[in-house]
């Protein structure tokens, strides 16, 4: 089943370069979730998470580190990679609602209107994932 996600589609050169710049970003939020941003990622964590909070901002800081260094050195395996950094992004969207929902101010986000913003992006980043990797057309070649 998963066969077809460990071999590489070719990709073109902007996917390539895309692929770099969301695994560098996801460096930079997992490196930021362990150092200089971690108050900010505590007040995103929502009230109903079972954990403690300092303990989900550095696994999930880690998980994006991991997730960057994916994205940028395991070429071959970039389909699977886009379809768990994709899942990864839907994974944390209930803590960027809870945001919303609660009025959470964090990281600017100090409106109504910046958490909806944000909330809008997260699709994208979803879609980012899934082109970037040529993931989303592996799935559209399979089917």
């Amino acid at each position: 089943m998963f066969a077809n996600y460990l071999v590489p589609v070719k990709t073109t050169t902007v996917q390539t370069i895309f692929r770099y710049l969301l695994g560098g970003a996801l460096l930079l939020a997992g490196t930021s979730h362990l150092t200089w941003a971690r108050t900010e990622f505590l007040a995103q964590v929502p009230q109903w998470v079972p954990l403690n909070k300092d303990l989900v901002v550095i696994l999930s800081g880690i998980v994006e580190i991991l997730l960057g260094l994916s994205l940028v050195f395991l070429a071959r395996q970039r389909v699977l990679v886009g379809w768990v950094v994709a899942t990864f992004f839907v994974l944390v969207f209930p803590g960027n609602i809870a945001q919303y929902l609660n009025h959470t101010d964090a990281f600017g986000l100090n409106s109504d209107l910046a958490r909806g913003i944000r909330l809008l992006f997260q699709p994208v980043l979803v879609a980012w994932a899934l082109w970037s990797t040529g993931a989303w057309q592996a799935w559209r070649q399979r089917a």
